[in-house]
């Protein structure tokens, strides 16, 4: 996948992306001010496929499901990080937004809006010449990115007669 890249720094956390002031409105409502103590102008900026890439620690603090589903909704296609939340991160990946570390990015000169290259197959993040190792994802995982998420996954294997659980579950 490709796309614009916007560059955030460390410490990105769950009140930045989801404000607490804006949980009890709309998703709508919501997402609009994602960001908006950071950057002002993220959310009326932001274009369906944009990437962010970040430094270490995006989406920690609280384990509101809605900081990824924020971004889901503005449309960014993926984050990559130097480091992710664990909550986060997985929260991202159940509504099948990307969300993948890569410990040795660096974004020293790299300029916002830069294209920006990621294959999440295989692990790899391009930005202009520059190119890093992210996290492997293991094979369930990918197939949930795929699928749209888990409940599509969930559902998309309830429909072909698999679970992927196996042996005894009682």
């Amino acid at each position: 996948m490709s796309g614009r890249a916007w560059i955030m720094g460390d410490g990105i956390d769950t009140d930045l992306l989801a404000p607490g002031a804006y949980m009890s409105g709309s998703l709508d409502t919501l997402s609009s001010h994602c960001l908006e103590a950071l950057r002002p102008d993220f959310a009326s900026a932001v274009r369906p496929g944009d990437i962010i890439l970040a430094g270490a620690s995006f989406g920690i603090g609280s384990s509101r499901e809605q900081a990824a589903e924020a971004l889901k909704h503005l449309g960014i296609r993926a984050i990559i990080a130097r480091s992710l939340g664990g909550i986060f991160q997985r929260n991202a990946l159940n509504l099948g937004l990307p969300a993948i570390a890569c410990p040795a990015l660096d974004l020293d000169g790299v300029d916002e809006f830069t294209s920006t290259d990621v294959d999440i197959a295989a692990g790899s993040l391009t930005i202009g010449r520059r190119q890093f190792a992210t996290e492997a994802l293991p094979d369930f995982l990918l197939a949930m990115i795929v699928d749209g998420g888990m409940l599509a996954h969930l559902s998309s294997q309830h429909a072909a007669g698999t679970t992927g659980v196996k042996g005894d579950v009682t």
